[in-house]
């Protein structure tokens, strides 16, 4: 009954590897970084860089995005060896699992549950807002009671447009993972080609004076912009949670990674360079600063695919995001941390059918009835939180398991994994009492669970149970 007792790789992935009821394998290193773009580029770039340049960093939010960028960079490293050696769902849960222990295990994957969640909800609030906003242009309205969360002092009781786009991500979920990858690389292609157009367009309007004074707010004011557009880069973490669904993972899950990281990171990079240059910092703080910064040259046309390219990179971000909720939900419950309904696979789709729509349900209610604005942070904190453990996991296991076969090998450890410890740590720093106050009241929360009924439930009981029958 050990709280650190460790599940082996080998039986992780001899789990992974059970035909007939485990997750079909049916994605290549193209799915990957399209799934990795799909969930990087969307609210941080559409809607997040405004208030970031507006509130922190100003013309500075160049340095914002390098500085969230290498702690990204680092990091995801880091996961990509992961990924490579232990290929199986669960994302930063799993890796933990083999490296820490089970209760290790249990609080990254408590909080990758808090990090998803919040995440998708939070995002399916935003798609609804920029989906009003193109109805609007038509003439066509919601009833107000019916356009955001609860509020009675605005009159608006429930977001049903959230409600909606949640439950038509579930049901896409549930018919595989190659649908889903196929209707996500549509929409990836559709959301950088509107990127591209803003920067085609939007370089020919920048003003270097706008870039003056480059850090009016010091680098204290770098460092929190950097904390803020951290939402913008989680995704890529999502792309390990495909690891069991990859043809040749070994290859495959590195490449997915590295590139749609690097591909995220240079266009954030322009686009806030542009942006900034385009617009005096001080008029950025507004809910869709790209096509503003559009409207504001008078160039209307081209902010219209602006507001089209934001709905659809907001929609793949919560079709990222749900995807690696429920992996995660199935990778847990496996373990018997959690119900085994949760891990039960679709025969047909041989996807999780009952953890999807459990997870569209809840998502769905938060997304709709409450206002998440103030719980964005805690999705970033608990980035934070599994990057690090990711990076220290590296360090413990090329020294526990050195002979363990890696696909693909961190560069100069221990100085990389290291490093992303310290960027991802200072990051962490940068953010709110109140975030470590709400994150601290999780993870009690989660320990609760752990010690009421996953520590019972787990399946090493069972294997412990066995051996000492056997003895």
């Amino acid at each position: 009954m050990s709280l650190f007792r460790k599940k082996s790789i080998q039986t992780l992935l001899k789990e992974s590897d059970n035909k007939g009821v485990g997750l079909k394998k049916e994605l290549g290193a193209f799915d990957l970084t399209m799934l990795g773009i799909g969930a990087i580029i969307g609210t941080g770039i559409f809607v997040l860089t405004g208030v970031a340049a507006s509130e922190h960093a100003g013309p500075a939010l160049v340095l914002s995005f390098v500085l969230s960028g290498l702690a990204c960079v680092f990091a995801a490293l880091c996961y990509a060896e992961f990924a490579s050696s232990v290929p199986v769902s669960g994302s930063a849960y799993t890796y933990s699992y083999a490296t820490f222990g089970e209760l290790i295990a249990w609080i990254l994957g408590w909080d990758l549950i808090l990090e998803y969640g919040v995440a998708a909800s939070a995002v399916a609030a935003g798609w609804s807002g920029y989906f009003q906003g193109l109805l609007a242009g038509f003439g066509i309205h919601f009833p107000t009671a019916l356009t955001s969360a609860y509020n009675p002092e605005k009159g608006t009781f429930i977001d049903l447009p959230a409600i909606l786009i949640v439950f038509v991500m579930t049901f896409l979920l549930t018919q595989g993972a190659k649908k889903s990858a196929r209707f996500n690389t549509i929409m990836v292609i559709i959301k950088i080609a509107v990127v591209l157009l803003f920067i085609g367009v939007g370089v020919w309007y920048v003003k270097p004076d706008n870039w003056t004074p480059f850090m009016p707010f010091g680098f204290s004011g770098v460092a929190t912009g950097a904390a803020t557009v951290f939402f913008a880069y989680i995704g890529f973490d999502a792309v390990s949670t495909a690891a069991e669904e990859v043809k040749n993972p070994k290859r495959n899950m590195p490449i997915g990674i590295i590139s749609s990281l690097a591909i995220c990171t240079i266009l954030y990079i322009v686009v806030s360079a542009i942006l900034t240059g385009i617009v005096p910092y001080t008029e950025l703080g507004v809910k869709n600063p790209v096509a503003f910064a559009l409207n504001y040259i008078g160039q209307d046309w081209v902010a219209g695919f602006i507001s089209l390219g934001a709905i659809t990179g907001i929609t793949t971000v919560l079709l990222v995001m749900m995807y690696g909720q429920t992996r995660l939900f199935y990778a847990i419950s496996r373990d018997g941390l959690l119900p085994k309904v949760f891990s039960k696979v679709n025969s047909k789709t041989q996807t999780p059918l009952v953890n999807s729509w459990l997870i569209g349900l809840v998502v769905s209610f938060f997304a709709g009835v409450l206002p998440l604005s103030k719980l964005a942070e805690l999705t970033n904190i608990g980035t934070l939180f599994a990057f690090i453990m990711v990076s220290v996991g590296i360090l413990v296991l090329r020294k526990t398991q050195p002979n363990l076969k890696r696909g693909f090998m961190v560069p100069l450890v221990p100085l990389v994994p290291i490093l992303a410890v310290l960027f991802c740590g200072y990051l962490v720093l940068q953010l709110p009492a109140v975030t470590w106050i709400s994150f601290g009241i999780w993870l009690v929360i989660g320990l609760v669970i752990y010690f009421v009924y996953g520590r019972r439930h787990s399946n090493l009981n069972g294997a412990n149970a066995g051996k000492k029958q056997a003895s």
